[in-house]
């Protein structure tokens, strides 16, 4: 009879944890696996292809690998390949370039002629507005071989470069080929500026969209110009989206070639134009009498990878991004 007290004493649920709590518990369990089910796909992918790529990256700039299908021999050397980059002769130019290319195509373009736009856009009547937003977008749409033909036809040599029959000289070109004798990093601004103004052209108008009808009229009726309205009200309004512009099209462009690569392949001449994304692909890809130096590429690579971090961990303190993600206060009235 006592076996048959404590079997019943177990059965029965224990008075710490009411009914209510392990429901609650079990809720809240589900709710957890069912979000990180979802999240699967996503952390598989971000593991296989970041994670992974940014270990192997590590390995491989450890070591003197230089054949792309791994067939010849290579070993670990330590830190050589470190010390061979930042002794490379050309080293100071390639980061003054990067620095140079990241600072005025952030400034003039992702930032400012973004900004621009989305003021001019959401100012004018609603159906222009978005006919001049769309054509402002055929840059990044058009792809990528096209859109370089298309300003290296602009920027060729007489008789065929469209700029030379318009204004001839006026870069300093003096009839020649502007990307090999005139301003090649005039032209390499202006083709990844304008792709780059489209997205946060965007960001800025849904941001400027978003405000509310009332303040602006409010602020007509109190008398205020259109300067000022953009000063005292819409700017400070979309502070964030200019704070999230800013530190993405800065992550962008430290790590953005492709253009450069189809326009001038960083020239004219040894490393005009050349930045640090470029010259990390070069050495990885390009063929040295036969071998493609994947370790020296590998060490370019990271390089800039925690130069990257970095900057996205200053600009984290720096605009206080967590101020952006807490949330909201409720205070008892």
């Amino acid at each position: 009879m006592t076996d048959k007290q404590g079997v019943t004493d177990l059965a029965k649920p224990r008075p710490g944890i009411p009914k209510q709590t392990r429901s609650s518990l079990r809720r809240r369990v589900r709710s957890n696996l069912s979000a990180y089910g979802f999240l699967l796909p996503t952390m598989v992918l971000v593991a296989t292809f970041f994670i992974a790529s940014g270990v192997i990256l590590v390995v491989l700039s450890f070591t003197d690998l230089s054949s792309s299908n791994f067939t010849r021999p290579w070993n670990f050397i330590g830190f050589d390949n470190f010390s061979r980059l930042f002794s490379d002769p050309f080293f100071p130019k390639i980061l003054r370039n990067t620095a140079f290319y990241v600072f005025t195509t952030l400034i003039f373009f992702n930032l400012g002629l973004a900004l621009v736009l989305a003021l001019v856009t959401t100012t004018i009547p609603r159906r222009i507005g978005f006919f001049f937003r769309l054509v402002w977008l055929l840059p990044r749409l058009t792809p990528s071989v096209i859109y370089i033909l298309m300003w290296k036809r602009i920027g060729s040599g007489d008789p065929y470069g469209i700029f030379n029959q318009i204004a001839p000289g006026f870069l300093g070109a003096s009839g020649g080929n502007l990307f090999l004798g005139g301003s090649p990093w005039t032209f390499v601004i202006l083709t990844n500026g304008f792709v780059g103004a489209s997205f946060g052209m965007i960001i800025f108008t849904s941001a400027l969209l978003s405000i509310p009808e009332d303040l602006i009229t409010a602020a007509k009726v109190d008398g205020a110009g259109t300067w000022r309205i953009i000063k005292d009200i819409k700017l400070p309004l979309i502070k964030w989206p200019l704070l999230f512009i800013a530190t993405y099209q800065t992550l962008s462009l430290l790590t953005s070639f492709e253009y450069i690569l189809l326009l001038t392949e960083g020239g004219p001449g040894l490393f005009t134009t050349e930045v640090w994304a470029l010259t990390a692909y070069k050495r990885a890809f390009s063929s040295y009498f036969g071998n493609s130096q994947w370790a020296f590429g590998a060490t370019w690579a990271i390089v800039l990878v925690a130069v990257a971090l970095l900057l996205a961990v200053v600009y984290v303190k720096i605009f206080k991004f967590n101020e952006l993600i807490e949330e909201p206060r409720i205070e008892n009235l």
